[in-house]
C-alpha cells in the first residue's frame, strides 16, 4: 500500500502530522545526499592535491601498492622463526642479514634473551612507566581543572590551558625535540610520552570528576572537611573506577606509541624495525611484526582482564 493510500484513512489532525514527518524525512535525506557529496568532494581534491605534490605521482603508484610486500620474502618461512629466537641459520654469509646470533642479550652462562624478546621489554617499560608518570600528573591535575571543585576562575583557566600545551604535539614531535636535548635512547622517550600521557589523561580525569555527584561533597562542606578531605572523601571513590578504565586504556595507546617513538632514536622495538626495514632483513622484519602482533594482542587481553577485575564485570554487561 502507498504511503498516499494509508493515509487516506486518517483524521485531518493525524494526516498534519504524517505530513509533518514526511517533510522532514526529505529534508533529512536531502542534507545527507549534500553531506556526502561534500565529503567526496573534499576527498576527491584531497587525493589530488596528494597526487599532484607526491614526486613519486600517488596515483601512478597505486598499481604498485603490493609489489614491496610480493618481494619481500624471507628465504622461507622458517627464517623468521630463526630471526625471532636468535637461531643460527643456515643462509649464513657473515653479512648483517643473518646475523641472528649476534644479538643476543647474555644473562649468564649460555641462558640469554633473544634481541627483539629484549627490545621489545625496553618498549613496555618506557609505556609502562610513561603511564604511570602520566597517570599521577594528571591525577593530581584534574581536580584543579575542574569546574565544580574550583569553580571557573583563573586556576581552572591555567590548568587546562597546561593540559591542552601537553597534548597539543603527537608523542613522535615531542619525542624529535627532546632527542636534541636528552640524545638517542630510552630517556627521551619516557619524557615525550609521559608529557604527552598528562594532557590525554588529565583531560579525561577532569571531565570524569565533573560528572561526579557532588552531594557527599557537600555533605563534607556542611561537616566542616577541608577541600583536600573533600576531594579525597567525596569524589575520588565515585570516579577511580572510570580513572583506572582510562588509566589501562592509556597504557595499550603507550605501548604503539613507544614502538613509533624508536622509530626516531627513541630506542626498543621500534628503532630495530626501522633499521631491519630499511636493511632489507626480510626475515627480520617479520619477525618483529609478529612479535609487536602478539604483545598488542597479550596487552589488550591483560588489560581487559584487569578492567573487569578493579571496576567490576558489571560494568562490562550488556545493558548495565
Amino acid at each position: 500500500m502507498s504511503a498516499s493510500a494509508s493515509t487516506t484513512d486518517l483524521n485531518p489532525e493525524s494526516k498534519q502530522v504524517f505530513e509533518h514527518y514526511r517533510q522532514l524525512t526529505q529534508t533529512r535525506r536531502l542534507y545527507s545526499v549534500l553531506t556526502i557529496g561534500i565529503l567526496g568532494g573534499l576527498l576527491f581534491a584531497a587525493l589530488w592535491f596528494a597526487h599532484v605534490s607526491n614526486s613519486g605521482k600517488f596515483l601512478d603508484r597505486i598499481p604498485y601498492f603490493f609489489d614491496f610486500v610480493l618481494n619481500f620474502l624471507p628465504d622461507e618461512p622458517i627464517e623468521i622463526f630463526r630471526a625471532l629466537f636468535d637461531l643460527p641459520s643456515p643462509y649464513a654469509d657473515g653479512s648483517l642479514k643473518y646475523d641472528y646470533e649476534e644479538g643476543r642479550h647474555y644473562l649468564f652462562g649460555d641462558f640469554y634473551i633473544p634481541e627483539y624478546f629484549y627490545e621489545m621489554l625496553v618498549t613496555l617499560n618506557i609505556a609502562f612507566i610513561s603511564t604511570l608518570i602520566g597517570g599521577i600528573g594528571g591525577f593530581v591535575l584534574c581536580f584543579f581543572a575542574s569546574t565544580n571543585l574550583v569553580g571557573a576562575g583563573a586556576t581552572r583557566f591555567v590548568v587546562r590551558r597546561i593540559l591542552e600545551l601537553l597534548r597539543a604535539f603527537p608523542e613522535i614531535v615531542i619525542a624529535g625535540l627532546l632527542v636534541a636535548i636528552l640524545s638517542l635512547g630510552p630517556i627521551a622517550a619516557v619524557a615525550a610520552v609521559s608529557i604527552h600521557t598528562v594532557g590525554a589523561l588529565g583531560k579525561l580525569f577532569f571531565e570524569a570528576v565533573e560528572n561526579a555527584d557532588m552531594k557527599a561533597e557537600e555533605g563534607l562542606r556542611a561537616a566542616g572537611a577541608n577541600w583536600v578531605e573533600r576531594v579525597r572523601f567525596g569524589i575520588v571513590p565515585q570516579v577511580l573506577p572510570n580513572f583506572t578504565s582510562y588509566f589501562l586504556l592509556r597504557a595499550e595507546i603507550n605501548v604503539r606509541a613507544s614502538t613509533i617513538i624508536g622509530a626516531v632514536g627513541g630506542g626498543g622495538i621500534g628503532e630495530v624495525f626501522r633499521l631491519s626495514l630499511s636493511r632489507d632483513h626480510a626475515a627480520k622484519t617479520y619477525a618483529i611484526i609478529l612479535l609487536l602482533f602478539v604483545t598488542i594482542v597479550a596487552v589488550d587481553q591483560l588489560s581487559g582482564w584487569l578492567r573487569r577485575k578493579l571496576v567490576g564485570n558489571q560494568a562490562f554487561e550488556f545493558g548495565a
